[in-house]
């Protein structure tokens, strides 16, 4: 397990401020901190839900933190992270099952506060807030998060998980932010159907009960969730001066980072509430509900500037009516507004004058916030077999059919890479490059634009375009056994085996 590193602190003193007739302004004071969690083997297909991890700060004064990013090599299906103080589940740092030290996500977000949640499958996700806004880490406080993690391939895999947390001075700070959400519990996505599930969640009585005070809170970052079958996802303002504006909105599932921040922030005083709707798209012959693998959720998470917790989470599920093919469902939101904890104050007189504080390094050595991509060496054996069918077990059908990039509902550059596979992959013309290169060119593995997306971290076109490299939402590039393997099924004619 590597440890804890004081990233890259800019500690800036004053720049002349051209603009601003040559006055001297001061430069806002940064650091970063980024922890490595060490490395974690899963077994192929592997699940395992209830996995648990923490990272114990050593801070002893507040910290501000403007920024996450969050950083895998693949197999965090999700995760959502909080801030407790030290003495809360107590162990030792690094993974361990939730169950055994009590972990309740709804009792951490009560005694510290949220501090991110990852997109499904995201692989790398940064989390940065306007300028001045903040969630603040109280003194010896750690950073614990509940993980669902999914191996989708049929080979066993290695990955590994960073996170970095992005300080800002006290005196910078504007606002503390606190973690706001809304869930529609009671899905019923019917077989072989597609479905949307709107609830329409009523905030300000709960608000005003809880805060004392009119519904006044402002929205700065809002994150859908949903699983492989989510096509849809709408979050808009119900009622005030913004009635019916769409705050974010997705049509389709990316496996990549989902979140938006909102600069400015959304004002919803006067506004009653907001309304979520998540829809599905289900292509199997059971009906899919709530619940991890390869069952589906409908999530909300947003920060927003709010004198309370609020959690909204609908239930009593109805089908009113099928709209162009689409059978529409309607909940009923219940809601709740929940205390912060008495540590999420503004910073203190003392900590605005004192300089920047960062908890300090450990002696870890140097860890970048993000994993580097290299490109692939060559020269390696293939994994066997060396066949199509083989292939598509352990690479296409885990790796780029599972984040619904080459599915059937939408494939990416019209690549459908879950029937016809083999027809498909000699016949496909590419689309997203300027290349005289087949995809696949059987007997010719360099002539391939498949291998060019496959082996380089940066592949370039006919016309030196940089292209993304393939796995698309992965940070490095597969395992370099199996791209040896692909290459070789290439070489050999590309044969439908």
């Amino acid at each position: 397990m590597r440890a804890l590193l004081l990233g890259s602190l800019l500690a800036l003193a004053a720049c002349s401020d051209v603009s601003n007739g040559g006055s001297v302004a001061p430069v806002a004071e940064t650091a970063t901190v980024t922890h490595d969690f060490g490395e974690l083997a899963l077994e192929a297909a592997e699940e395992v839900a209830s996995q648990c991890v923490q990272w114990t700060l050593g801070n002893d004064a507040p910290i501000y933190v403007n920024g996450v990013t969050l950083s895998n090599r693949g197999a965090y299906h999700h995760s959502n992270w909080f801030v407790v103080p030290e003495d809360k589940y107590p162990g030792p740092d690094g993974y361990f099952r939730c169950s055994s030290r009590g972990f309740d996500e709804v009792a951490s977000a009560v005694a510290g506060t949220v501090i991110f949640a990852q997109s499904t499958q995201s692989q790398i996700e940064e989390q940065k807030f306007a300028a001045g806004a903040v969630i603040k880490v109280p003194p010896r406080h750690k950073v614990i998060a509940g993980v669902h993690m999914l191996n989708p391939t049929a080979r066993p895999m290695t990955t590994d998980l960073r996170m970095s947390l992005g300080l800002v001075h006290p005196r910078d700070v504007k606002v503390v932010l606190a973690p706001f959400r809304l869930s529609y519990l009671d899905l019923h996505i019917p077989p072989h159907s597609e479905a949307h599930f709107t609830a329409d969640c009523e905030l300000g009585a709960a608000y005003e009960q809880a805060a004392g005070k009119p519904f006044d809170i402002k929205l700065y970052w809002v994150l859908p969730h949903y699983h492989y079958l989510g096509n849809y996802f709408r979050v808009s303002v119900i009622g005030g001066p913004n009635d019916g504006e769409v705050i974010h909105g997705i049509d389709t599932f990316n496996a990549e980072a989902n979140g938006k921040a909102l600069d400015p922030p959304l004002d919803l005083t006067g506004a009653r509430g907001l309304r979520l709707t998540c829809g599905f798209g289900n292509p199997r012959d059971v009906e899919v509900g709530w619940g991890i693998g390869d069952q589906e959720m409908c999530v909300m998470l947003g920060f927003a500037d709010s004198a309370v917790l609020m959690d909204g989470s609908a239930g009593q599920n109805r089908v009113v009516g099928v709209e162009n093919g689409i059978v529409q469902n309607v909940g009923v939101c219940g809601k709740i507004g929940l205390p912060k904890n008495e540590a999420q104050t503004m910073p203190t007189a003392a900590e605005i004058a004192a300089p920047l504080y960062v908890p300090a390094s450990d002696g870890g050595g140097d860890i970048t916030p993000t994993i580097e991509c290299e490109d692939d060496p060559g020269g390696v054996l293939p994994e066997p077999p060396t066949t199509l069918s083989s292939i598509d077990a352990t690479v296409f059908e885990g790796t780029c059919t599972f984040s619904a990039c080459h599915d059937s509902q939408a494939p990416a550059a019209g690549l459908d890479l879950t029937r016809n596979l083999h027809e498909n992959l000699l016949g496909h013309r590419v689309l997203m490059a300027q290349t005289s290169m087949p995809l696949v060119r059987p007997g010719d593995p360099d002539g391939s634009w498949i291998m060019q997306l496959l082996s380089k971290c940066e592949p370039r076109d006919d016309a030196g375009t940089v292209r993304a490299h393939m796995p698309r939402n992965g940070q490095t590039l597969l395992d370099p056994a199996v791209v040896a393997k692909i290459r070789a099924w290439i070489a050999a004619g590309a044969k439908n085996d």
